[in-house]
Protein backbone atom coordinates (compact mmCIF):
# COMPACT_ATOMS: atom_id res chain seq x y z
CA UNK A 1 0.00 0.00 0.00
CA UNK A 2 2.68 2.02 0.95
CA UNK A 3 4.44 1.63 -2.23
CA UNK A 4 1.60 2.59 -4.23
CA UNK A 5 0.34 5.93 -2.14
CA UNK A 6 3.76 6.66 -3.45
CA UNK A 7 3.45 6.30 -6.40
CA UNK A 8 0.25 7.97 -6.66
CA UNK A 9 2.24 10.93 -4.96
CA UNK A 10 4.64 11.14 -7.56
CA UNK A 11 1.80 11.29 -10.22
CA UNK A 12 -0.15 14.22 -8.80
CA UNK A 13 2.73 16.43 -8.27
CA UNK A 14 3.52 16.26 -11.76
CA UNK A 15 -0.15 16.74 -11.91
CA UNK A 16 0.53 20.25 -9.66
CA UNK A 17 -0.41 22.80 -11.92
CA UNK A 18 -4.29 22.09 -12.40
CA UNK A 19 -4.74 23.17 -9.04
CA UNK A 20 -2.67 26.93 -9.79
CA UNK A 21 -2.06 27.88 -13.77
CA UNK A 22 -4.67 29.20 -15.52
CA UNK A 23 -6.04 27.43 -18.27
CA UNK A 24 -9.02 27.23 -20.30
CA UNK A 25 -11.16 23.90 -19.56
CA UNK A 26 -13.73 25.43 -21.28
CA UNK A 27 -12.47 25.38 -24.47
CA UNK A 28 -10.60 22.20 -24.68
CA UNK A 29 -13.83 20.07 -23.46
CA UNK A 30 -15.79 21.67 -25.85
CA UNK A 31 -12.73 21.02 -28.66
CA UNK A 32 -12.52 17.46 -27.47
CA UNK A 33 -16.51 16.93 -27.43
CA UNK A 34 -17.05 18.35 -30.73
CA UNK A 35 -13.85 16.61 -32.15
CA UNK A 36 -15.53 12.95 -31.02
CA UNK A 37 -19.03 13.82 -32.18
CA UNK A 38 -17.10 14.73 -35.43
CA UNK A 39 -15.22 11.80 -36.01
CA UNK A 40 -18.29 9.60 -34.73
CA UNK A 41 -20.22 11.39 -37.83
CA UNK A 42 -17.77 10.59 -40.11
CA UNK A 43 -17.85 6.52 -39.21
CA UNK A 44 -21.64 7.17 -40.18
CA UNK A 45 -20.81 8.64 -43.12
CA UNK A 46 -18.25 5.73 -44.36
CA UNK A 47 -21.31 3.11 -43.50
CA UNK A 48 -23.77 4.95 -45.26
CA UNK A 49 -22.78 3.78 -49.15
CA UNK A 50 -22.92 0.14 -48.10
CA UNK A 51 -26.68 0.54 -47.58
CA UNK A 52 -27.15 1.15 -51.08
CA UNK A 53 -25.51 -2.54 -52.51
CA UNK A 54 -28.53 -4.21 -53.54
CA UNK A 55 -27.60 -8.06 -52.12
CA UNK A 56 -26.36 -9.59 -49.56
CA UNK A 57 -22.67 -10.49 -48.73
CA UNK A 58 -22.06 -14.35 -50.92
CA UNK A 59 -21.80 -16.50 -47.75
CA UNK A 60 -25.58 -15.02 -46.95
CA UNK A 61 -26.91 -14.70 -50.86
CA UNK A 62 -29.28 -18.36 -49.98
CA UNK A 63 -30.52 -16.85 -46.57
CA UNK A 64 -31.79 -13.00 -47.04
CA UNK A 65 -34.64 -13.24 -48.97
CA UNK A 66 -34.55 -9.82 -51.62
CA UNK A 67 -37.62 -8.51 -50.00
CA UNK A 68 -35.95 -9.17 -46.75
CA UNK A 69 -32.33 -7.95 -47.37
CA UNK A 70 -34.32 -4.66 -49.08
CA UNK A 71 -35.85 -3.98 -45.81
CA UNK A 72 -32.83 -4.24 -43.75
CA UNK A 73 -30.86 -1.99 -45.64
CA UNK A 74 -33.75 0.26 -45.29
CA UNK A 75 -34.12 -0.06 -41.79
CA UNK A 76 -29.95 0.40 -41.09
CA UNK A 77 -30.04 3.75 -43.39
CA UNK A 78 -32.56 4.64 -41.15
CA UNK A 79 -31.07 4.11 -38.36
CA UNK A 80 -28.21 5.87 -39.55
CA UNK A 81 -29.49 9.04 -40.98
CA UNK A 82 -31.30 9.01 -36.89
CA UNK A 83 -27.88 8.81 -35.41
CA UNK A 84 -26.38 11.41 -37.50
CA UNK A 85 -28.63 14.04 -36.70
CA UNK A 86 -29.26 12.98 -33.02
CA UNK A 87 -25.94 12.70 -32.42
CA UNK A 88 -24.93 16.36 -33.35
CA UNK A 89 -28.24 17.59 -31.90
CA UNK A 90 -27.18 16.31 -28.12
CA UNK A 91 -23.55 17.62 -29.38
CA UNK A 92 -25.29 20.97 -29.95
CA UNK A 93 -27.32 21.03 -26.75
CA UNK A 94 -24.31 20.12 -24.31
CA UNK A 95 -22.16 22.61 -26.02
CA UNK A 96 -24.86 25.69 -25.13
CA UNK A 97 -25.51 23.69 -21.77
CA UNK A 98 -21.41 23.76 -21.21
CA UNK A 99 -21.37 27.74 -22.65
CA UNK A 100 -24.12 29.55 -20.28
CA UNK A 101 -22.89 27.35 -17.34
CA UNK A 102 -25.74 24.67 -17.10
CA UNK A 103 -23.38 22.62 -14.17
CA UNK A 104 -22.92 25.92 -12.10
CA UNK A 105 -26.67 27.01 -12.03
CA UNK A 106 -27.70 23.25 -11.13
CA UNK A 107 -25.51 23.77 -8.03
CA UNK A 108 -27.19 26.74 -6.96
CA UNK A 109 -30.30 25.37 -7.83
CA UNK A 110 -29.38 22.22 -5.62
CA UNK A 111 -28.49 24.80 -2.92
CA UNK A 112 -31.81 26.69 -3.16
CA UNK A 113 -33.66 22.96 -2.72
CA UNK A 114 -31.92 22.34 0.55
CA UNK A 115 -32.32 25.84 1.91
CA UNK A 116 -35.88 25.34 1.59
CA UNK A 117 -35.48 22.11 3.85
CA UNK A 118 -33.93 24.12 5.96
CA UNK A 119 -30.27 23.02 5.26
CA UNK A 120 -27.11 25.50 4.39
CA UNK A 121 -24.01 24.41 2.01
CA UNK A 122 -22.07 22.91 4.79
CA UNK A 123 -24.18 19.73 4.05
CA UNK A 124 -22.10 19.13 0.64
CA UNK A 125 -23.00 15.62 0.43
CA UNK A 126 -27.30 16.89 0.82
CA UNK A 127 -26.18 19.53 -1.29
CA UNK A 128 -24.43 17.42 -4.28
CA UNK A 129 -27.53 14.85 -4.68
CA UNK A 130 -30.05 17.83 -5.26
CA UNK A 131 -27.23 18.88 -7.79
CA UNK A 132 -27.14 16.05 -9.42
CA UNK A 133 -30.79 15.05 -10.05
CA UNK A 134 -31.25 19.23 -11.21
CA UNK A 135 -28.37 18.30 -13.39
CA UNK A 136 -30.18 14.97 -15.07
CA UNK A 137 -33.17 16.34 -15.17
CA UNK A 138 -32.59 19.63 -17.10
CA UNK A 139 -29.82 18.00 -19.16
CA UNK A 140 -32.21 14.80 -20.19
CA UNK A 141 -35.20 17.12 -21.34
CA UNK A 142 -33.95 18.17 -24.94
CA UNK A 143 -33.57 14.44 -25.60
CA UNK A 144 -36.75 13.33 -24.59
CA UNK A 145 -38.56 14.25 -28.53
CA UNK A 146 -35.72 12.14 -29.63
CA UNK A 147 -36.58 8.94 -27.56
CA UNK A 148 -39.88 9.49 -28.72
CA UNK A 149 -39.49 9.57 -32.28
CA UNK A 150 -36.76 6.37 -32.35
CA UNK A 151 -39.84 4.48 -30.54
CA UNK A 152 -42.92 5.62 -31.90
CA UNK A 153 -41.78 6.76 -35.71
CA UNK A 154 -37.93 4.88 -36.83
CA UNK A 155 -38.91 1.47 -34.62
CA UNK A 156 -42.81 2.03 -35.69
CA UNK A 157 -42.37 2.59 -39.16
CA UNK A 158 -40.24 -0.84 -39.61
CA UNK A 159 -41.99 -3.16 -37.23
CA UNK A 160 -40.45 -3.05 -33.95
CA UNK A 161 -41.85 -0.94 -32.10
CA UNK A 162 -44.56 -2.83 -29.13
CA UNK A 163 -44.63 0.25 -26.99
CA UNK A 164 -47.94 1.88 -26.09
CA UNK A 165 -47.95 5.94 -25.39
CA UNK A 166 -49.00 4.66 -21.65
CA UNK A 167 -46.21 2.31 -21.44
CA UNK A 168 -43.58 4.30 -22.49
CA UNK A 169 -44.42 7.78 -19.79
CA UNK A 170 -44.49 4.45 -17.49
CA UNK A 171 -41.52 3.51 -18.07
CA UNK A 172 -40.10 6.76 -18.06
CA UNK A 173 -41.44 7.55 -14.29
CA UNK A 174 -40.27 4.64 -12.82
CA UNK A 175 -36.76 5.01 -14.67
CA UNK A 176 -36.11 8.09 -13.11
CA UNK A 177 -37.58 6.78 -9.53
CA UNK A 178 -35.22 4.10 -9.83
CA UNK A 179 -32.50 6.22 -10.66
CA UNK A 180 -33.36 8.32 -7.91
CA UNK A 181 -33.73 5.38 -5.41
CA UNK A 182 -30.55 4.09 -6.17
CA UNK A 183 -28.08 7.28 -7.05
CA UNK A 184 -29.48 8.94 -3.92
CA UNK A 185 -27.66 6.24 -1.50
CA UNK A 186 -24.96 5.38 -3.90
CA UNK A 187 -23.63 9.16 -4.15
CA UNK A 188 -24.51 9.68 -0.46
CA UNK A 189 -22.08 6.80 -0.09
CA UNK A 190 -19.43 7.64 -3.33
CA UNK A 191 -19.10 11.31 -1.41
CA UNK A 192 -18.66 10.14 2.43
CA UNK A 193 -15.71 7.54 0.98
CA UNK A 194 -14.10 10.87 -0.14
CA UNK A 195 -14.68 12.56 2.63
CA UNK A 196 -13.81 9.93 5.08
CA UNK A 197 -10.59 8.24 3.30
CA UNK A 198 -8.67 11.69 2.43
CA UNK A 199 -6.12 11.84 -0.08
CA UNK A 200 -5.59 8.24 0.34
CA UNK A 201 -9.27 7.61 -1.18
CA UNK A 202 -8.10 5.33 -4.48
CA UNK A 203 -8.35 1.33 -2.81
CA UNK A 204 -10.72 2.60 -0.57
CA UNK A 205 -13.18 4.03 -3.52
CA UNK A 206 -12.10 0.93 -5.74
CA UNK A 207 -13.43 -1.30 -2.83
CA UNK A 208 -16.96 0.58 -2.78
CA UNK A 209 -17.45 0.55 -6.48
CA UNK A 210 -16.96 -3.35 -6.88
CA UNK A 211 -19.19 -4.00 -3.60
CA UNK A 212 -21.86 -1.91 -5.72
CA UNK A 213 -20.88 -3.56 -8.90
CA UNK A 214 -21.83 -7.09 -6.97
CA UNK A 215 -24.84 -5.70 -5.59
CA UNK A 216 -26.24 -4.50 -8.81
CA UNK A 217 -26.14 -8.16 -9.72
CA UNK A 218 -28.43 -9.13 -7.61
CA UNK A 219 -31.04 -6.20 -6.98
CA UNK A 220 -31.53 -5.54 -10.72
CA UNK A 221 -32.80 -9.07 -12.09
CA UNK A 222 -34.63 -10.01 -8.76
CA UNK A 223 -35.90 -5.95 -7.94
CA UNK A 224 -35.75 -3.70 -10.64
CA UNK A 225 -35.95 -5.55 -13.64
CA UNK A 226 -39.82 -6.74 -12.45
CA UNK A 227 -40.63 -2.92 -12.58
CA UNK A 228 -40.60 -3.05 -16.27
CA UNK A 229 -40.87 -6.88 -17.39
CA UNK A 230 -42.26 -9.93 -16.05
CA UNK A 231 -40.38 -12.80 -15.85
CA UNK A 232 -41.36 -16.34 -15.72
CA UNK A 233 -40.21 -19.73 -15.57
CA UNK A 234 -39.65 -21.07 -19.05
CA UNK A 235 -42.47 -23.77 -19.87
CA UNK A 236 -41.54 -27.14 -19.19
CA UNK A 237 -40.83 -28.52 -23.17
CA UNK A 238 -38.12 -29.40 -25.23
CA UNK A 239 -36.14 -26.33 -25.16
CA UNK A 240 -36.56 -26.51 -21.14
CA UNK A 241 -35.26 -30.20 -21.09
CA UNK A 242 -32.23 -29.14 -23.31
CA UNK A 243 -31.16 -26.34 -21.60
CA UNK A 244 -31.16 -28.13 -18.38
CA UNK A 245 -29.63 -31.14 -19.75
CA UNK A 246 -26.72 -28.81 -21.58
CA UNK A 247 -26.07 -26.98 -18.15
CA UNK A 248 -25.67 -30.08 -15.88
CA UNK A 249 -23.34 -31.59 -18.51
CA UNK A 250 -20.94 -28.43 -18.04
CA UNK A 251 -21.93 -28.29 -14.17
CA UNK A 252 -23.28 -24.79 -15.05
CA UNK A 253 -25.00 -23.48 -11.39
CA UNK A 254 -27.88 -23.24 -12.93
CA UNK A 255 -30.72 -22.24 -10.20
CA UNK A 256 -33.62 -20.51 -12.50
CA UNK A 257 -34.69 -20.42 -16.62
CA UNK A 258 -36.69 -17.35 -17.16
CA UNK A 259 -38.65 -16.63 -20.66
CA UNK A 260 -38.81 -12.32 -20.36
CA UNK A 261 -42.02 -10.87 -22.20
CA UNK A 262 -39.35 -9.09 -24.48
CA UNK A 263 -42.29 -8.44 -26.68
CA UNK A 264 -43.90 -6.24 -24.55
CA UNK A 265 -42.12 -3.55 -26.30
CA UNK A 266 -39.93 -4.50 -28.95
CA UNK A 267 -39.98 -7.52 -31.64
CA UNK A 268 -36.27 -7.72 -31.05
CA UNK A 269 -34.59 -10.68 -29.56
CA UNK A 270 -31.85 -12.00 -26.81
CA UNK A 271 -30.71 -14.20 -24.30
CA UNK A 272 -28.24 -13.72 -21.16
CA UNK A 273 -27.27 -15.05 -18.08
CA UNK A 274 -26.86 -13.32 -14.69
CA UNK A 275 -26.16 -13.83 -11.20
CA UNK A 276 -23.43 -15.26 -8.52
CA UNK A 277 -20.76 -17.49 -9.29
CA UNK A 278 -22.72 -20.37 -7.48
CA UNK A 279 -25.74 -19.29 -8.79
CA UNK A 280 -26.89 -18.47 -12.10
CA UNK A 281 -29.56 -17.56 -13.74
CA UNK A 282 -30.62 -17.89 -17.64
CA UNK A 283 -33.49 -15.43 -19.45
CA UNK A 284 -34.55 -16.09 -22.95
CA UNK A 285 -36.55 -13.39 -24.61
CA UNK A 286 -40.39 -14.66 -25.85
CA UNK A 287 -39.61 -13.21 -29.11
CA UNK A 288 -36.29 -15.26 -29.51
CA UNK A 289 -38.38 -18.41 -28.30
CA UNK A 290 -41.01 -17.67 -31.15
CA UNK A 291 -38.37 -17.07 -33.90
CA UNK A 292 -36.11 -19.82 -33.56
CA UNK A 293 -36.09 -23.19 -33.37
CA UNK A 294 -35.49 -25.42 -29.95
CA UNK A 295 -32.14 -26.70 -30.93
CA UNK A 296 -31.13 -23.19 -32.66
CA UNK A 297 -32.02 -21.64 -29.08
CA UNK A 298 -29.82 -24.27 -26.93
CA UNK A 299 -27.39 -23.10 -29.65
CA UNK A 300 -27.51 -19.46 -28.78
CA UNK A 301 -27.27 -20.70 -25.19
CA UNK A 302 -24.03 -22.76 -25.21
CA UNK A 303 -22.37 -19.81 -26.78
CA UNK A 304 -23.64 -17.66 -23.64
CA UNK A 305 -22.37 -20.95 -21.53
CA UNK A 306 -19.03 -20.19 -23.00
CA UNK A 307 -18.54 -17.05 -21.59
CA UNK A 308 -19.25 -18.30 -18.21
CA UNK A 309 -16.84 -21.45 -18.89
CA UNK A 310 -13.87 -18.84 -20.40
CA UNK A 311 -15.38 -16.57 -17.05
CA UNK A 312 -15.45 -13.51 -19.64
CA UNK A 313 -17.69 -11.59 -17.19
CA UNK A 314 -14.91 -12.00 -14.63
CA UNK A 315 -12.15 -11.08 -16.85
CA UNK A 316 -14.21 -7.80 -18.24
CA UNK A 317 -14.99 -6.71 -14.20
CA UNK A 318 -11.21 -6.79 -13.98
CA UNK A 319 -10.67 -4.69 -16.65
CA UNK A 320 -13.04 -2.66 -15.77
CA UNK A 321 -11.16 -2.48 -12.03
CA UNK A 322 -8.32 -1.59 -13.88
CA UNK A 323 -10.03 0.95 -15.88
CA UNK A 324 -11.45 2.55 -12.99
CA UNK A 325 -8.10 2.85 -11.00
CA UNK A 326 -6.69 4.76 -14.04
CA UNK A 327 -9.47 6.94 -13.46
CA UNK A 328 -8.98 7.80 -9.82
CA UNK A 329 -5.57 7.82 -9.55
CA UNK A 330 -5.49 11.46 -11.75
CA UNK A 331 -8.65 12.58 -10.23
CA UNK A 332 -6.60 14.22 -7.12
CA UNK A 333 -5.15 16.39 -9.43
CA UNK A 334 -7.78 18.05 -10.32
CA UNK A 335 -10.36 17.31 -7.28
CA UNK A 336 -9.05 20.79 -5.40
CA UNK A 337 -8.98 22.78 -8.52
CA UNK A 338 -10.27 26.10 -8.47
CA UNK A 339 -8.81 27.10 -12.45
CA UNK A 340 -11.06 24.23 -13.03
CA UNK A 341 -14.19 25.62 -11.70
CA UNK A 342 -13.57 28.84 -12.63
CA UNK A 343 -13.96 28.04 -16.06
CA UNK A 344 -16.95 26.84 -15.73
CA UNK A 345 -18.67 30.36 -14.27
CA UNK A 346 -19.22 28.65 -11.04
CA UNK A 347 -19.00 31.59 -8.00
CA UNK A 348 -15.35 32.21 -6.58
CA UNK A 349 -16.58 30.77 -2.96
CA UNK A 350 -17.65 27.74 -4.57
CA UNK A 351 -14.62 27.47 -7.08
CA UNK A 352 -12.04 27.97 -3.67
CA UNK A 353 -13.77 24.93 -2.10
CA UNK A 354 -14.64 22.94 -4.93
CA UNK A 355 -17.72 20.59 -4.02
CA UNK A 356 -15.93 17.00 -4.94
CA UNK A 357 -19.15 15.76 -7.15
CA UNK A 358 -18.29 19.10 -9.23
CA UNK A 359 -15.16 18.61 -9.89
CA UNK A 360 -15.54 14.41 -10.59
CA UNK A 361 -18.14 15.23 -13.09
CA UNK A 362 -15.88 18.09 -14.93
CA UNK A 363 -13.22 15.76 -15.07
CA UNK A 364 -15.24 12.64 -16.52
CA UNK A 365 -15.75 15.41 -19.02
CA UNK A 366 -12.42 16.20 -19.63
CA UNK A 367 -11.58 12.47 -19.88
CA UNK A 368 -14.25 11.99 -23.53
CA UNK A 369 -11.22 11.62 -26.25
CA UNK A 370 -9.49 9.45 -23.42
CA UNK A 371 -12.91 7.05 -22.95
CA UNK A 372 -13.48 6.79 -26.69
CA UNK A 373 -10.23 5.30 -27.36
CA UNK A 374 -10.52 2.79 -24.25
CA UNK A 375 -14.39 1.94 -25.79
CA UNK A 376 -12.22 0.58 -29.07
CA UNK A 377 -10.14 -1.60 -26.77
CA UNK A 378 -13.02 -2.65 -24.75
CA UNK A 379 -14.75 -3.76 -28.05
CA UNK A 380 -11.96 -5.60 -29.31
CA UNK A 381 -11.54 -7.31 -26.13
CA UNK A 382 -15.20 -8.17 -25.80
CA UNK A 383 -14.90 -9.38 -29.77
CA UNK A 384 -12.29 -11.69 -28.77
CA UNK A 385 -14.46 -13.23 -25.98
CA UNK A 386 -17.12 -13.92 -28.64
CA UNK A 387 -14.96 -15.39 -30.57
CA UNK A 388 -13.91 -17.77 -28.06
CA UNK A 389 -17.48 -18.52 -27.08
CA UNK A 390 -18.35 -19.37 -30.93
CA UNK A 391 -15.52 -22.08 -30.60
CA UNK A 392 -16.75 -23.27 -27.00
CA UNK A 393 -20.06 -24.12 -29.08
CA UNK A 394 -18.61 -25.74 -31.89
CA UNK A 395 -16.02 -27.93 -29.44
CA UNK A 396 -19.23 -29.39 -26.98
CA UNK A 397 -19.22 -32.49 -28.61
CA UNK A 398 -15.76 -33.39 -28.29
CA UNK A 399 -15.79 -31.65 -24.37
CA UNK A 400 -18.65 -33.79 -23.69
CA UNK A 401 -18.44 -37.02 -25.88
CA UNK A 402 -22.13 -36.40 -26.88
CA UNK A 403 -22.69 -36.95 -30.89
CA UNK A 404 -25.74 -35.11 -30.45
CA UNK A 405 -23.66 -32.09 -29.77
CA UNK A 406 -22.00 -32.45 -33.36
CA UNK A 407 -24.31 -30.06 -35.40
CA UNK A 408 -23.95 -27.42 -32.28
CA UNK A 409 -21.47 -25.09 -35.10
CA UNK A 410 -24.38 -25.72 -37.71
CA UNK A 411 -27.31 -24.76 -35.38
CA UNK A 412 -25.66 -21.65 -34.26
CA UNK A 413 -24.86 -20.00 -37.43
CA UNK A 414 -28.22 -20.94 -38.51
CA UNK A 415 -29.36 -19.24 -35.20
CA UNK A 416 -27.46 -16.27 -36.34
CA UNK A 417 -28.37 -15.71 -39.36
CA UNK A 418 -32.25 -16.08 -38.28
CA UNK A 419 -31.39 -13.23 -35.56
CA UNK A 420 -30.18 -11.21 -38.01
CA UNK A 421 -32.94 -11.59 -40.78
CA UNK A 422 -35.57 -11.04 -38.01
CA UNK A 423 -33.60 -8.08 -36.40
CA UNK A 424 -33.57 -6.65 -39.93
CA UNK A 425 -29.60 -6.04 -38.85
CA UNK A 426 -27.15 -4.74 -41.17
CA UNK A 427 -24.78 -7.15 -43.09
CA UNK A 428 -22.51 -5.09 -44.57
CA UNK A 429 -20.52 -2.79 -41.83
CA UNK A 430 -17.63 -0.80 -42.59
CA UNK A 431 -14.76 -2.13 -40.45
CA UNK A 432 -13.88 1.09 -38.94
CA UNK A 433 -17.47 2.10 -37.90
CA UNK A 434 -17.27 -1.67 -36.71
CA UNK A 435 -14.47 -1.51 -34.42
CA UNK A 436 -15.84 1.87 -32.77
CA UNK A 437 -18.79 0.68 -32.11
CA UNK A 438 -19.98 -3.22 -32.14
CA UNK A 439 -18.77 -5.41 -29.28
CA UNK A 440 -19.48 -8.30 -31.32
CA UNK A 441 -17.63 -9.23 -34.83
CA UNK A 442 -19.86 -8.98 -37.56
CA UNK A 443 -22.02 -11.80 -39.13
CA UNK A 444 -20.12 -12.83 -41.90
CA UNK A 445 -16.67 -12.42 -39.90
CA UNK A 446 -18.66 -14.64 -37.61
CA UNK A 447 -19.87 -17.38 -39.85
CA UNK A 448 -16.51 -17.52 -41.53
CA UNK A 449 -14.98 -17.76 -38.10
CA UNK A 450 -17.72 -20.82 -37.45
CA UNK A 451 -16.37 -22.64 -40.35
CA UNK A 452 -12.79 -22.94 -39.19
CA UNK A 453 -13.96 -23.84 -35.63
CA UNK A 454 -16.26 -26.50 -36.89
CA UNK A 455 -13.58 -28.26 -39.57
CA UNK A 456 -11.00 -27.53 -36.84
CA UNK A 457 -13.19 -29.94 -33.88
CA UNK A 458 -13.73 -32.17 -36.77
CA UNK A 459 -10.07 -32.74 -37.10
CA UNK A 460 -9.79 -32.98 -33.76
CA UNK A 461 -12.58 -35.72 -33.42
CA UNK A 462 -10.86 -37.96 -36.34
CA UNK A 463 -7.67 -37.47 -34.45
CA UNK A 464 -9.25 -38.97 -31.09
CA UNK A 465 -11.11 -42.16 -33.49
CA UNK A 466 -8.25 -43.19 -35.03
CA UNK A 467 -6.49 -42.89 -31.04
CA UNK A 468 -9.05 -44.93 -30.17
CA UNK A 469 -8.38 -47.53 -32.56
Amino acid sequence: MDYLNAGLDALHSRLAWVATDPFDWKFFIQASSWTVCLFESYLLLRQFPLYAKEAPPPVLADHFKADVFKKSQTYGKDKAKFSLLAGLYKQAVDSLFIHFGLMAWSWNAGGWMISKLGYGPEYEILQSIAFVFALFFVSNLPSLPLSVYQTFVLEQKHGFNKTTPSLFVTDLIKSWLVGFVIGAPFLAGFLWVFRWAGNRFVPWLMAFLLIFQMSMVILYPTVIQPLFNKLSPLAEGDLRSRIEALASKLKFPLKHLYEIDGSKRSSHSNAYFFGLPWSKHIVIFDTLIKQSKSEEVEAVLAHELGHWYYMHPTKLLSVSQLHIFTILALFPAFLRAPPLLRSFDFAPAVAAKPPTVVAFLLYQMLLTPMEAVVGIAMNAVSRKFEYEADRFACELQTQLADEKMADMGDRLGRALIALHVENLSTVWVDWLYSAYHHSHPTLTERLRALEGYKAAAAVARSAAGKKEL
